[in-house]
């Protein structure tokens, strides 16, 4: 399928979730187990690459996600799918929270954070129409989940948090699991990741009154962003950066958590 017609696919696709508080509001962060035991994530790495191997316990619940919650919706890369049956998505939820890890929802990781609906998550990695050797820019790690599914679609990932502890925590939970090509770092994602531009794609997981400058300019000609813009109810935006500026289209109306760190000083001006 040509890049034009999967966007075109993709855009006619309503959302129903993004990357929001569950409706009931996310526990207290003190109240989450938000770092799985060890021996639970070691005993599960050899499941981070592959749905199929024979003992996998959750290699049925990741193909019904996909099928009846993203295929189903209009998601039909096939890079996008085979990353969406591959990752472990259990492994990046707290424990308390692992039996509804393949549900079609956000759930809560703590520190305020969550991790997106399953199908959001494809459907802003299929926007960004990835080559297998693109590099992209995440700003947002959360549990470091859709780093992973965007490393089993392009070459590098480099991703930034702003939540120290949240940062700390994606970091291991990938290095654990084997994804060599995410390079992570915390901070504020603000400013992007200058000494890696530019990128192919860029995607930003919080989202900002207004799309930060640095980024754009950190964005290859012909490259892509997916940013949920705007305060309470936000629009996903996909950005196209041409030789004379930006191209704008409006995906769907979505709730993502807010963009902290600089971007709250620059306001929505």
């Amino acid at each position: 399928m040509s890049r034009s017609k999967a966007r075109s696919v993709a855009l006619a696709v309503v959302l129903v979730a993004a990357a929001a508080t569950p409706s009931g509001g996310a526990p207290k962060p003190n109240q989450l187990r938000t770092s799985p035991p060890q021996r639970n994530i070691q005993a599960n790495q050899v499941q981070a690459n592959t749905s199929n191997q024979s003992g996998d316990p959750w290699a049925g619940p990741r193909r019904d996600m996909v099928e009846l919650q993203i295929r189903d919706r209009g998601v039909n890369q096939s890079a996008v799918l085979r990353a969406m049956e591959s990752v472990p998505r259990h492994l990046f939820v707290p424990e308390e929270h692992r039996d509804e890890a393949y549900s079609d929802a956000p759930l809560p990781i703590g520190w305020g954070q969550t991790i997106s609906q399953p199908y959001i998550v494809a459907l802003m990695t299929q926007l960004l129409d990835l080559g297998p050797n693109d590099k992209v820019l995440e700003i947002g790690t959360g549990s470091g989940y859709h780093a992973a599914v965007l490393s089993r679609v392009a070459g590098e990932v480099y991703t930034i948090e702003i939540i120290d502890q949240l940062g700390r925590q994606a970091r291991s939970t990938l290095e654990q699991l084997g994804y060599q090509n995410v390079h992570t770092r915390v901070g504020d994602g603000y400013q992007g990741w200058p000494s890696e531009q530019p990128f192919d794609a860029i995607i930003l997981t919080a989202a900002p009154p207004k799309i930060p400058q640095p980024l754009i300019d950190q964005l290859k000609v012909g490259g892509r962003m997916v940013v949920p813009v705007g305060s309470y109810v936000q629009d996903l935006m996909l950005i196209t950066k041409t030789a004379q500026g930006i191209e704008k289209k409006t995906v769907a109306p979505v709730r993502f958590v807010p963009m902290t760190g600089e971007v709250q000083r620059k306001g929505p001006g």
